[in-house]
């Protein structure tokens, strides 16, 4: 099995104040290593943030897990001005992997956000059209049925109905959709585990190859200091109670087992280790894996 990142666009994002209510610059006075796992730009004053899909050859298959923001996406709500009619090259760095949209087998969206779904779907003569024609796309049942009207998701964040719109629902009406919930096996070592709080029905990937494990995290977690601090929370957390809970019992099962994370939008190198830190609390231990070729073989 091999894990290459496949990179969408990665610039400055939130202020961090703004992306965590209850941040404060002392926490790199606290955790002085995070100042060079977890930049903020000297211009901005913002996160850096990373948008990319992860690319996972295995058992024969070619999956993506979540599909970042997708081109030509009408974004108009103000937090989400920088998804607003991208026009990236997504789909050529996916072909410089190897990879033509035919190719692809499997589409995991670990929940559905605006950059875990977007390139879900691409624009064909005025129509949503799914991207990879011949993959299964794998979407979590509780979170679609939670982003139906009236639905406890779709009512907390009212700002996502584009996306399930025009990045959803097309790949629904296709009839490629394979529903999935906690403790479902996608392929042998592939185990899906719920994991709530920044949406209700997000879920994340374990997968178990040659002795090792690796976690496709979703947004439990979208900096590094959130590993230091796991009571963190982003403002785009629909259940800021459930939040840091899920957050830290993962962070305790993903030491526990020395495993490879696998995040969304961690800063370069993106990838790493979660470790237990003398105080009882977490460290997150970055990895460089090749962008052609990732940790896990």
């Amino acid at each position: 099995m091999t894990v290459e990142r496949i990179e969408e666009f990665s610039s400055p994002g939130f202020p961090p104040q703004m992306q965590f209510p209850d941040y404060t610059p002392a926490i790199f006075d606290r955790h002085p290593e995070l100042r060079q796992i977890d930049r903020i730009d000297p211009e901005t004053g913002n996160t850096f943030a990373s948008i990319h899909a992860w690319l996972v050859r295995a058992h024969g298959e070619i999956i993506l897990v979540d599909t970042a923001s997708g081109n030509a996406k009408s974004r108009t709500d103000p937090k989400f001005a920088r998804f607003h009619m991208l026009d990236t090259d997504f789909i050529g760095r996916l072909a410089d992997a190897g990879v033509k949209p035919e190719d692809v087998t499997c589409v995991i969206n670990t929940h559905m956000h605006v950059d875990h779904s977007g390139w879900n779907t691409r624009l064909e003569d005025g129509r949503w059209v799914p991207t990879f024609p011949n993959a299964t796309y794998v979407f979590g049942a509780a979170e679609y049925r939670n982003w139906q009207p009236g639905g406890v998701t779709a009512t907390a964040q009212p700002e996502g109905a584009p996306v399930i719109e025009d990045s959803i629902e097309p790949v629904v009406d296709a009839g490629l959709v394979r529903w999935v919930g906690d403790g479902d096996e996608l392929l042998p070592g592939f185990t899906f585990h719920a994991a709530p709080g920044h949406t209700s029905g997000q879920l994340v990937l374990r997968v178990h190859s040659g002795g090792q494990s690796g976690w496709f995290t979703g947004d439990v977690m979208h900096r590094a200091m959130q590993v230091f601090e796991p009571d963190l929370n982003c403002f785009l957390c629909e259940d800021n109670d459930q939040a840091p809970l899920t957050r830290a019992r993962l962070l305790e099962v993903l030491a526990s087992e020395d495993a490879l994370i696998f995040p969304a939008h961690f800063d370069r190198p993106h990838a790493g280790r979660i470790a237990h830190r003398g105080d009882g609390g977490f460290r997150f231990e970055p990895v460089s894996p090749s962008d052609k070729k990732g940790p896990i073989q």
